[in-house]
């Protein structure tokens, strides 16, 4: 199959461009100017910002399938005037006319990765987002991703190109960057943390899990024109993963039992909210949807994700 791969040198993009060309596919990965390329069985196509100028007809020529993992991602200190435009101009203005001008090309189907801030930003525990909830999106980088997938059906919807939209959690996996690679950091230097005692629960996929979802919807007949979850069907609490990522590791994560609402106050004093909610509070997906209309379910554990990680940035 001949496929259009944008965002082909991030961390999900290259792993979906590695998956891809093992199984024989054609792929030509649209990379930004300056990136280079990272596998030489890619095509590039080199393109200056994802916007709603940019012509697409030239990567788009043969193709019957495009995954679109491009994006303006989610930033702790966005120095933006305007954060909401700057998200829309690239995730909704962007991405909405990649879409149109795939369907003017014939593509048949468009794979959308989008995130699961469009449900929302946490979850009361034991209450887990559903892939048909009510999206909720709170913060910029949610709504410009809720606003894509709305522009992207509609032109599903006018043009009869099928579209599939992926929604994942937290992504870890080799070379992973932001929290997740500072958690590896700090357990993998022995730092005592005062995260002992936390009883949350958050769903997380690791990038194997992931890339192998995304390769399923690529022809499978019930993806067409559905949003998915993903996840690795098990949820764990920051103490819990704290202890798998030592395992993983071979370094036991030294945890010290501080109680969460003492954690809470100190964060709320020090203007740190947002990072205690990430580790505080609970974000759970149900994933049983994807699974049960796929046929599908995660083909590694938790476990053997944080292990394959490992093995695999050494």
């Amino acid at each position: 199959m001949d496929v259009l791969l944008t965002g082909g040198s991030g961390f999900v993009g290259s792993c979906v461009a590695k998956r891809l060309l093992d199984e024989g596919h054609r792929v030509t990965a649209a990379v930004r100017g300056s990136e280079m390329r990272f596998d030489a069985r890619l095509e590039c196509w080199r393109f200056e910002e994802l916007s709603a100028d940019q012509d697409w007809r030239v990567a788009l020529e043969g193709k019957s399938l495009v995954i679109h993992c491009a994006a303006r991602v989610h930033v702790m200190s966005d120095s933006a005037v305007d954060p909401l435009s700057e998200f829309r101009n690239v995730n909704v203005d962007g991405t909405c006319a990649l879409a149109r001008q795939a369907a003017e090309a014939g593509v048949r189907r468009f794979i959308f990765i989008s995130s699961i801030k469009v449900n929302g930003e946490s979850t009361s525990l034991g209450l887990p987002y559903r892939a048909d909830d009510i999206p909720a999106p709170q913060d910029f980088y949610g709504i410009s991703k809720f606003e894509a997938e709305q522009g992207v059906r509609k032109v599903a919807a006018e043009t009869g190109m099928e579209v599939v939209i992926i929604r994942p959690p937290l992504v870890y996996g080799p070379r992973v960057k932001g929290n997740f690679a500072s958690m590896i950091t700090l357990v993998g230097k022995g730092f005592p943390l005062p995260l002992g005692a936390i009883h949350n629960k958050r769903s997380l996929v690791g990038i194997d899990n992931l890339v192998d979802l995304i390769v399923y919807c690529i022809d499978h007949p019930a993806a067409a024109n559905q949003v998915f979850l993903a996840g690795d069907g098990e949820d764990l609490s920051t103490t819990e993963l704290l202890r798998g990522v030592g395992k993983a590791l071979g370094k036991p994560a030294r945890l010290i039992p501080v109680p969460a609402g003492l954690l809470q106050f100190g964060a709320t004093l020090l203007g740190r909210k947002a990072m205690a909610q990430r580790l505080l509070g609970s974000l759970q997906v149900d994933i049983s949807k994807t699974c049960e209309l796929l046929d599908w379910k995660p083909p590694y554990t938790v476990e053997e994700g944080l292990r394959r990680c490992f093995e695999r940035s050494n």
